[in-house]
């Protein structure tokens, strides 16, 4: 598996995480918490890996912590964020509480960005959803993104609007999602015990 070491990775350790009742980043499958879960399958991949969320809840991970510029502002806040602090061009972001991610999916998304004219490569999922909270991201769109938050966006995709976004569509990508549940994160409690079932018996 290559190192692309032009790549940085990033986490969003996310928000109040209500429905939940717990923080989605500190949950843990097989002992070990999702946001060092998440942080394992980009490592072998990028340069290195950072969360984004408050150090004091989350150094006792090991791994860099950069707290969010604008803590409130959602996943559009952590991504603007990681465009800032990034010493790389392109960067690889993904939410926490998605556990059926793979390294060989993260491996053909970072080489199709690699490939791309574009400031965002952005999944699309079987269901026809856009998925940017796994996607890669060019660092010069982060002054963009700066200027929707400035004006009240909140809404990842319409954050994006003045990018040149580049999609995968399902068709490119579905051998790496045979169980279609690539993109699947946890929300409630009920999706957190599915996620257990089925990842602590593989």
């Amino acid at each position: 598996m290559p190192r692309f070491d032009q790549v940085e990775g990033f986490i969003l350790t996310g928000g109040s995480s209500v429905r939940m009742g717990r923080d989605k980043a500190l949950l843990e499958i097989g002992g070990v918490p999702l946001a060092l879960r998440a942080a394992r399958r980009m490592e072998p991949l990028v340069r290195r890996v950072t969360l984004i969320g408050p150090p004091e809840r989350y150094g006792a991970l090991g791994l860099r912590v950069v707290p969010d510029d604008q803590p409130g502002q959602g996943p559009l806040g952590g991504i603007a964020t990681a465009l800032r602090v990034t010493e790389c061009d392109w960067n690889v972001v993904v939410g926490c509480d998605m556990p059926y991610l793979t390294a060989e999916w993260l491996e053909y998304l970072i080489g199709e960005a690699l490939a791309a004219a574009a400031e965002v490569v952005l999944p699309v999922s079987a269901h026809g959803r856009d998925e940017p909270l796994c996607a890669m991201y060019h660092r010069r769109g982060g002054p963009a993104i700066r200027v929707e938050l400035g004006l009240g966006i909140r809404k990842v995709t319409t954050g994006l609007a003045a990018l040149l976004v580049a999609k995968l569509p399902y068709a490119r990508w579905k051998q790496f999602d045979s169980h279609g549940r690539l993109f699947k994160n946890m929300n409630t409690p009920e999706d957190y015990a599915e996620a257990r079932r089925e990842l602590e018996r593989e």
